[in-house]
């Protein structure tokens, strides 16, 4: 939902996180948006946390979510996505590829996106894997193998959500550790940023979805 390179994306919470070396720690801090990194004893590459309150309904920030077509427009470095599967409103699979710098190859991966709701606290949660072989794998593309995303999405009593999504992924391949501290860093608070204007967007202000209690 995700991916060290793919912590641009967007998309989970690896089981891996049971095994970390201590706790979260706040690397960033700005415009209300907090990232944290947490190492892990079975990966080289951080984990991340990102906190943050945003000014939309439940249903406008899962309807920017499920929005994969126009994904592209908030999540870092995101070339291109596309829906492979449409489950029901509130599950699909999709295709995403991620542009990085050169000489290191794009990186690409396949997210199962599900969607549900506590129907007591009306607390959201959207897990976001990826899976490896839903399609074949692309030439000079490195497919993302191992990814965990989950966003959960708590309303408030002024109209707002709180937002937690943390994410690990291993981008595969040999990739030089500037590149990975970049993604796992800098993309997080690039794409919340965006997301934030993403969600005020006229195709999101009034946005209601059947499966979901605002």
């Amino acid at each position: 939902m995700y991916k060290k390179l793919t912590l641009l994306f967007l998309l989970v919470v690896n089981v891996a996180f049971a095994q970390a070396d201590g706790g979260w720690t706040l690397h960033t801090n700005d415009d209300g948006i907090k990232v944290y990194t947490r190492t892990l004893v079975t990966s080289k590459v951080k984990a991340i946390k990102v906190e943050c309150v945003l000014d939309a309904s439940p249903s406008q920030l899962v309807a920017v979510l499920m929005d994969i077509k126009n994904s592209e427009d908030w999540v870092y470095h995101t070339a291109a996505n596309y829906i492979i599967k449409q489950v029901s409103p509130s599950e699909i699979y999709y295709y995403s590829l991620v542009k990085v710098p050169w000489p290191v190859n794009n990186r690409d991966f396949i997210a199962h996106i599900k969607v549900t709701q506590d129907a007591a606290t009306k607390i959201i949660t959207v897990d976001a894997p990826c899976i490896t072989d839903m399609i074949p794998q692309k030439p000079n593309i490195v497919r993302i193998q191992q990814s965990a995303g989950k966003w959960v999405i708590t309303p408030t009593n002024d109209g707002k959500v709180k937002v937690e999504y943390t994410l690990h992924a291993d981008p595969g391949g040999n990739v030089p550790s500037w590149l990975v501290n970049m993604f796992v860093t800098q993309g997080p608070m690039e794409s919340f940023k965006k997301l934030k204007l993403q969600l005020q967007k006229p195709a999101y202000k009034n946005a209601k979805l059947a499966y979901i209690a605002d």
